[in-house]
């Protein structure tokens, strides 16, 4: 295949997960794109006002991805953009259960329904570089044919093996389809609202002492560009998707303008608590082992097949400071709440040292 792929714009485009950010914009961008005939949005619930107007010339069916059903081949897609993810457990009502239920079964069911559509010949999946977990003994950098050596311990990642797993069994009973599977990198920019930007939208940074990651993000306009592309020219196959380049956790925290707090847990465990002490929420395992372990992947696949290359993780990041610069100031009473944090996780560790001991 030549870079860039063919052409071949579907008259019929179905995306799920329309009520949420990536959704609206994808849907909001095919809809806008004179070759795409109807772009139809599957989706229980309403979008946000905010995203309402993006929808405009989107139609939308309110529907559980459980009772697809027949309703992939009733609309007579030809394509379909799944991206109907929960990456987080405060995402969903109900917690992680909820969230397996979304990720997992509704892809399955969601796929059962492609299959069933005779008119299909696109599917588009999000995925994730949380697809490769982290663990002490990971490659310097991960290609796409590059196995997991460990099973991650957070949901979304074991989601993401789940979902990819299921694509790869799709793709023997379809084969007349055109399946693309998406990895992408953390999204950031300057108008993305993720776990990741509001990890670095604090004025104190929990860190873990002695550990500075790698870390690789994707522009949130890079990724919408990467997904139109992979609905309107043929790119079959898993595909990497982030910005060439890195960033150790410390220098982006430093670019940020934002204070590091480092702590004594062996992971991010203690971290997080320090975060929920400070009101800015909580992370998953899935963050816990990234800002711990890091996470870098090759692109080289990505910028051959697409003809396309990402602006740079760096300026990625740098997009979304200047968005977010003086948004925030850290008060003397979180400040005094971090440095307790600290100061009582320190206090744990030497207790445990002195058990084991």
């Amino acid at each position: 295949m030549t870079p860039g792929g063919t052409s071949g714009a579907p008259g019929v485009v179905v995306v799920t997960g329309v009520s949420r950010y990536l959704g609206a914009h994808v849907a909001a961008r095919l809809a806008a794109d004179p070759r795409i005939g109807r772009v139809i949005g599957l989706d229980p619930a309403d979008p946000a006002p905010e995203f309402a107007i993006l929808l405009d010339r989107v139609e939308r069916v309110r529907v559980d991805m459980a009772s697809v059903g027949p309703l992939i081949d009733d609309l007579g897609a030809d394509a379909v953009v799944h991206l109907a993810l929960v990456t987080a457990p405060d995402q969903q009502h109900g917690g992680r259960m909820a969230m397996k239920d979304q990720n997992v079964i509704g892809t399955m069911q969601l796929l059962a329904a492609a299959q069933r559509a005779t008119r299909l010949r696109k599917l588009v999946v999000r995925s994730s570089t949380a697809a490769y977990g982290v663990s002490f003994r990971d490659p310097a950098v991960f290609t796409e044919e590059t196995e997991p050596r460990e099973v991650p311990r957070g949901g979304f990642g074991r989601d993401i093996l789940d979902i990819e797993g299921y694509v790869r069994g799709f793709r023997r009973r379809r084969p007349d389809v055109t399946a693309t599977v998406l990895r992408f990198a953390p999204f950031i920019g300057s108008t993305a609202d993720t776990t990741l930007t509001r990890y670095f939208s604090q004025p104190v940074v929990p860190t873990v002492l002695g550990r500075d990651p790698r870390l690789q993000f994707v522009h949130f306009d890079d990724a919408l560009e990467v997904l139109h592309r992979s609905v309107v020219e043929e790119h079959p196959g898993t595909y990497n998707v982030a910005g060439p380049g890195v960033l150790n956790l410390s220098q982006a925290i430093r670019r940020a303008g934002r204070i590091g707090v480092p702590v004594l847990e062996p992971g991010l465990s203690g971290a997080a608590g320090i975060a929920r002490t400070l009101g800015f929420g909580r992370y998953g395992l899935d963050q816990v082992d990234l800002f711990v372990h890091g996470r870098v992947v090759d692109t080289t696949r990505l910028i051959e097949e697409y003809g396309y290359t990402p602006r740079t993780t760096a300026a990625a990041f740098d997009d979304f400071i200047r968005a977010h610069r003086g948004g925030i100031v850290v008060t003397r009473d979180q400040l005094a709440a971090a440095e307790q944090a600290v100061l009582d996780g320190i206090r744990q560790v030497r207790a445990s040292v002195r058990e084991r001991s």
